[in-house]
C-alpha cells in the first residue's frame, strides 16, 4: 500500500429497537479509541470520513454527527449519549393505546404507531439544526414515494449548496431522521421540507438499502474523488455494522397459500433482511477480489436473549437488547480492536 490515508467510512444498518445493538457496539469502540488515543473526550465522528445510516442508522448517524453548541465543528454526543435515545425513549416510540391498536388492526388497516411520539423525541434531541450544521458527510437514505426513487440526505451537498445560497439540499435534521425511520405499516409517511420550500413524502431507506454500506461506497468513489484522480475501493476503509435479523424460517406447508395479510410484516423482514446480506456480500466480493479483504470489516450482532421485532421496546426487551448489545461488543472484542488500530492509522496527519 502507499501511504495514502485510507477514507473512513461507518455504516450502520436500519432495525428498529434493534439499534440498541449497533449502538452499544459503538460504545465500545469508542471507549477503545478514547483509551489508544489518550483522548478521553474523542468521539465516533472524529475518526471516520463519512457515515451512512438507514433508519434507526439513519438516526444515530444524525445523533453521533450533531455539532456541539460551543464548538460547531466538534460533536455534541457520545457514542453512550446516542444510543440512550433508544434506551430511554424506546417505549414512548414504540407505545400504542388501545384504541389506536383496535383502530389500525394491529398496523394492518392505519399505521400502528402514533408518529407523534418518535417526532417528540427527534425534536428533544435534534431541535432545530439543520443537515448542513453537520460536522462530518454523511448520507442517509430515504425513499420518495410520490417522485417513485431513493433519497439521499447528504451533509456534503447540504452544506456546499447553502454556501452559494441554494437550500434546496438542506433540510431540518428532525425531518431527516423522521423520514429515514418512517417504516411501512409502523409510522405514517413523513413528509420532509427542503428549506427551499419543496415537499418530500418519504418512507424508511430499508425498502432499498437496510444496509447502506454500498450506497455510501459509491458516494464516497465521489465526493472524496479529485479530479481524475478517482477514487476507489483500495483507497477506502469501510466498517459496517448491522442489526441482527428479524427473519424467521417458514416451513413450506404453512407459508405455501399465504395471501397478502399474511405476508405483510415476513416479506418486510425477508426484504430487509435479504438486502442487508446481499450488500455484505457484494462488498466482500469486491474487497477480496482486489487483494484488501481487511479494508472492510462487518459486524452483525446476535440476538441472545432479546427478542427480534423491529418494534418489542417492553422494558424486558429494551433490557435484554442492552445485555445482548455488550455481549456481542465483547464477542467481536478483537475485531474492534482491528478496526481501531486501522482508524487510528489513517488519521489525518497520524
Amino acid at each position: 500500500m502507499s501511504n495514502k490515508k485510507l477514507i473512513r467510512i461507518l455504516s450502520i444498518d436500519g432495525g428498529g429497537i434493534r439499534g440498541i445493538l449497533p449502538g452499544k457496539i459503538l460504545v465500545a469502540l469508542e471507549e477503545k479509541l478514547q483509551k489508544r488515543d489518550n483522548n478521553p473526550n474523542a468521539r465516533i465522528a472524529d475518526y471516520f470520513d463519512l457515515i451512512a445510516g438507514t433508519s434507526t442508522g439513519g438516526i444515530l448517524t444524525c445523533i453521533l454527527l450533531c455539532p456541539s453548541e460551543t464548538e460547531p465543528t466538534k460533536p455534541k454526543y457520545s457514542a453512550k449519549q446516542a444510543v440512550e435515545l433508544y434506551i430511554k425513549n424506546g417505549t414512548q416510540i414504540f407505545s400504542v393505546p388501545m384504541w389506536k391498536r383496535f383502530q389500525s388492526f394491529d398496523g394492518i388497516k392505519d399505521e400502528k404507531y402514533d408518529s407523534g411520539n418518535i417526532e417528540s423525541v427527534l425534536k428533544q434531541y435534534l431541535g432545530n439544526l439543520k443537515l448542513s450544521q453537520l460536522v462530518k458527510p454523511c448520507l442517509i437514505t430515504a425513499y420518495d414515494v410520490k417522485r417513485s426513487k431513493p433519497t439521499f440526505f447528504r451533509q456534503h451537498r447540504a452544506s456546499d449548496r447553502a454556501a452559494d445560497g441554494n437550500q434546496a439540499y438542506d433540510f431540518y435534521l428532525r425531518e431527516v431522521a423522521r423520514a429515514t425511520s418512517a417504516a411501512p405499516t409502523y409510522f405514517e409517511v413523513a413528509m420532509a421540507n427542503s428549506l427551499s420550500g419543496v415537499s418530500y413524502p418519504l418512507i424508511d431507506g430499508g425498502v432499498f438499502a437496510n444496509n447502506p454500506a454500498l450506497c455510501a461506497f459509491a458516494e464516497a468513489t465521489q465526493y472524496f474523488s479529485q479530479d481524475t484522480d478517482k477514487l476507489t475501493a483500495q483507497e477506502m476503509f469501510i466498517f459496517s455494522i448491522g442489526t441482527s435479523s428479524a427473519t424467521r424460517s417458514h416451513e413450506y406447508e404453512k407459508v405455501k397459500n399465504w395471501g397478502v395479510i399474511e405476508w405483510i410484516k415476513p416479506v418486510l423482514d425477508i426484504m430487509m433482511d435479504g438486502v442487508s446480506k446481499t450488500i455484505d456480500y457484494q462488498l466482500m466480493q469486491i474487497y477480496e477480489a482486489i487483494g484488501r479483504s481487511k479494508q472492510y470489516v462487518r459486524i452483525n450482532p446476535i440476538l441472545n436473549e432479546a427478542k427480534s421485532e423491529m418494534d418489542d421496546a417492553s422494558p424486558t426487551n429494551l433490557k435484554a437488547l442492552v445485555a445482548d448489545g455488550v455481549e456481542n461488543a465483547e464477542r467481536f472484542d478483537d475485531v474492534l480492536d482491528r478496526v481501531v488500530e486501522m482508524l487510528i492509522a489513517n488519521k489525518p496527519n497520524a
